[in-house]
């Protein structure tokens, strides 16, 4: 089964939302994040669930009314991500030794209408993710100096001077994306597929079997949380940026994602020794 073939029946049904609607509704760049990563056949049983009407007799949790972001038509959104980190690795392994001050940085590109941004992601109060993010017009490889300024000023706000780092390309990430509002909850569930994780010098990852949903709410949570633990899927630690580095590069402290790797990356170089 491909992700097509598993999203589009699924979504198709479902009302369209506009993108300035959704940011109005749901912008939410303060939340709680919860990650889950799925084998890509249960795609149609979760977001299904999640139009069901009503409420779920399994989690309780009131489903009805779903919207999916559609603009142009489309309903499916290719979107890639240059991270960039310390050559010391500091923002990679601030998440991964759980620090309180961590960080990730990124220009992210919508590659179908070519927009990039600049995005700076912190740890607000209680675990809550804070995103601050800009327009880009330079190169999406490199960071330009109004880039690194900004950069700078956000990562200082929160704690974290960032003014001596060395800021260099560290993980480029590719995925399409279907994006879900729920009314009832204000919140938003990202579907994510095609997902291809690829270092500097080109090694590459893919993982065509598996999807990550994301539900971005407020600390108690939504709907399609509810639905997905009635269907016994659990919130796990699967950072794009993380969990992609863990995977390819043997070199680095993996601990914290080692049984998602286990579960989901089995062909990942990091467990079988090698980042050729």
């Amino acid at each position: 089964m491909t992700a097509l073939d598993s999203v589009a029946p699924v979504v198709g049904a479902l009302r369209p939302i506009g993108l300035d609607e959704l940011v109005d509704r749901a912008e939410l760049l303060t939340r709680v994040d919860r990650k889950y990563m799925l084998p890509l056949t249960d795609l149609p049983l979760v977001v299904g669930g999640l139009d069901g009407g009503g409420t779920s007799r399994s989690s309780g949790a009131e489903t009805g009314g779903v919207q999916v972001l559609e603009v142009d038509g489309e309903r499916q959104f290719a979107y890639r991500s240059v991270y960039f980190d310390t050559p010391d690795m500091d923002g990679y392994l601030g998440a991964a030794r759980r620090r309180r001050r961590r960080f990730k940085l990124r220009i992210r590109t919508y590659l179908g209408s070519g927009q990039h941004f600049l995005e700076v992601k912190t740890r607000g109060p209680r675990g809550t993710t804070v995103k601050q993010r800009v327009p880009y017009d330079g190169e999406p490889g490199r960071l330009g100096p109004d880039a690194r300024a900004y950069a700078d000023d956000v990562l200082g706000a929160a704690g974290i001077d960032a003014r001596d780092f060395r800021l260099v390309p560290t993980l480029t990430t590719r995925y399409r994306r279907t994006t879900l509002f729920l009314p009832g909850s204000g919140s938003r569930v990202t579907v994510d597929t095609d997902l291809t994780w690829a270092l500097p010098d080109g090694t590459e990852l893919r993982t065509p079997e598996r999807t990550i949903v994301e539900t971005k709410a407020g600390r108690a949570g939504c709907g399609a949380d509810r639905l997905l633990w009635s269907l016994r899927h659990r919130p796990c630690p699967v950072s794009k940026y993380g969990t992609g580095l863990a995977a390819l590069r043997p070199d680095l402290p993996a601990n914290r994602w080692l049984p998602v790797l286990r579960r989901h990356f089995p062909t990942a170089p990091a467990l079988n020794g090698s980042s050729a």
